[in-house]
């Protein structure tokens, strides 16, 4: 059973910035791509940034220029630095792999922006 950890939400004003890290214990090999996800409260999931096993990344508009997701495939690390946190990027963010077979989900982190 593949398992996600994820790390460094908390409260950031806005303007800040944080950095999450998603530690995976899956084999490169089984892996088809990496990504997080945020869910505010009343709506739903949605997709913030994606890296492919090659290295492409894809990100939502709204965080573009802002996140940059990141991977450290030695340490089965996933990163997503956050700059320029915006009140609206208020959510719990979660970590997902996509294996050959199906996909698998962090436990969540929050993050709050606000002053």
């Amino acid at each position: 059973q593949v398992q996600l950890v994820e790390s460094g939400g908390g409260l950031v004003q806005p303007g800040g910035s944080l950095s999450l890290s998603c530690v995976h214990s899956a084999s490169i090999f089984t892996i088809n791509g990496m990504g997080w996800y945020r869910q505010a409260p009343g709506k739903q999931r949605e997709l913030v940034a994606r890296i492919s096993i090659t290295g492409n990344t894809n990100y939502a508009a709204s965080v573009k220029g802002r996140f940059t997701i990141s991977r450290d495939n030695a340490k089965n690390t996933v990163y997503l630095r956050m700059n320029s946190l915006k009140t609206e990027d208020t959510a719990v963010y979660y970590c997902n792999l996509e294996g050959r077979e199906r996909d698998y989900w962090g436990q969540g982190t929050q993050v709050t922006v606000s002053s």
